[in-house]
C-alpha cells in the first residue's frame, strides 16, 4: 500500500483513475480487499453489541479533544495522553463479554474444518436417534399438561463440561419416564437443569447462565432466562416447560420460539439431526476422511 503511495507524483495531477490503477499491484488490490471485509464485518459486530453505545461515547470524547486541540487546552490534552493507555485496557475489560462471543463466532467458522482429525466416530456417539427426540417431545408434553417445570439442555456440537460439572452425573438412556420423574416436585434432582448428550441424559440440577437480554419480556421468569442464556453462549437446543403457564418454549441461537406443540417440537429436535447428518456428510468430501477402523 505505501509502496505504490510513495511512486505518486502527488505534487502533479492525476489525468485519470486508470493512472492509479496503473501504480497497483495484484497484491495491493488484495489487500484493499482483506483490509475492507475486515473493517465491514467490525463494525457490524460493533453495531450488533453494546460496543455500539461505547463508540458512540468514544465519538463524543473523540468531539471534546477534538475541540480542545483548536483552542490550545493543553492541560486538557496533556491529561488524555496520559489516559489513553489505562482507557484502551478498560475498554477491553468492559467489552470482555463481547470479545469472547465474537472470538467463539470466529472459531465455530469451519475454514479449516476439512483439515482436522477425523472424529466421526466420536459424533456417532454423540448424536441422538428418532427414539430419543420422541420420548423428549412425550416427556415434555406430559410435563405441560401437569404443568411441571422443566429445562432440558440438547448438546449439538459446542461441549457443555462446564454446565455438566455444576450439576449431578446421572448418565442413563433417554426415557420419558426418566425425564418426568427428575422433574416431578418434591424429588432431589427437579431444581435446574437436565443436560441430554446423544441418547443419554448425562447430567440433571445443572446451574445455567442467565441472559441479561433485555429484549425478553418481563412475564418470562429465571427458567426461560436461563435456557437463553445457554444459548448465547452455545448452540444447544434448550426446550423449557413452564410451571406456571404449561406452555413449551425453545431457545437456540439467542431467541426463544414459545407456544410450541408436540409436532413443532419435534420439527426442532430434527433440525439438529439434519445439521448433524450435513456436518457429518461434510467430512467425507476429502479422501482421508471417513476412514473409519475395520473390525477383522
Amino acid at each position: 500500500m505505501i509502496e505504490w503511495l510513495d511512486r505518486l507524483d502527488l505534487g502533479g495531477r492525476l489525468e485519470s483513475f486508470t493512472d492509479i490503477l496503473s501504480y497497483l499491484k495484484v497484491s495491493d488490490l488484495v489487500e484493499i480487499l482483506i483490509i475492507a471485509f475486515l473493517i465491514y464485518h467490525i463494525f457490524a459486530w460493533i453495531k450488533s453489541s453494546r460496543a455500539w453505545y461505547l463508540l458512540k461515547g468514544v465519538i463524543v470524547i473523540a468531539v471534546f479533544l477534538l475541540f480542545a486541540a483548536i483552542f490550545k487546552m493543553n492541560t486538557i490534552l496533556w491529561i488524555a495522553g496520559n489516559v489513553m493507555g489505562f482507557a484502551v485496557t478498560a475498554i477491553i475489560i468492559v467489552l470482555q463479554p463481547e470479545l469472547r462471543k465474537a472470538l467463539e463466532e470466529l472459531g465455530k467458522k469451519n475454514v479449516l474444518y476439512s483439515f482436522l482429525p477425523d472424529d466421526t466416530e466420536k459424533r456417532k456417539e454423540e448424536s441422538f436417534s428418532e427414539k430419543t427426540i420422541n420420548e423428549i417431545v412425550k416427556a415434555c408434553v406430559e410435563m405441560a399438561r401437569a404443568r411441571t417445570g422443566a429445562l432440558i439442555v440438547v448438546k449439538v456440537a459446542d461441549p457443555l463440561d462446564d454446565i455438566e460439572r455444576t450439576g449431578i452425573e446421572v448418565d442413563g438412556i433417554v426415557t420419558s419416564q426418566l425425564l418426568i420423574n427428575i422433574f416431578e416436585h418434591n424429588t432431589p434432582l427437579h431444581d435446574g437443569a437436565v443436560v441430554i448428550s446423544g441418547n443419554r441424559v448425562t447430567s440433571a440440577t445443572c446451574y445455567l447462565p442467565l441472559s441479561d437480554n433485555m429484549d425478553l419480556g418481563k412475564e418470562l421468569g429465571t427458567r426461560h432466562r436461563a435456557g437463553v442464556g445457554i444459548s448465547e453462549v452455545s448452540d444447544s437446543l434448550t426446550v423449557i416447560v413452564s410451571e406456571e403457564t404449561g406452555s413449551i418454549s425453545v431457545a437456540q441461537g439467542s431467541s426463544l420460539e414459545r407456544d410450541l406443540d408436540a409436532g413443532q417440537l419435534t420439527e426442532r429436535l430434527k433440525q439438529i439431526q439434519k445439521v448433524e447428518d450435513q456436518e457429518e456428510k461434510s467430512r467425507h468430501i476429502w479422501p482421508w476422511k471417513g476412514r473409519s477402523k475395520e473390525k477383522v
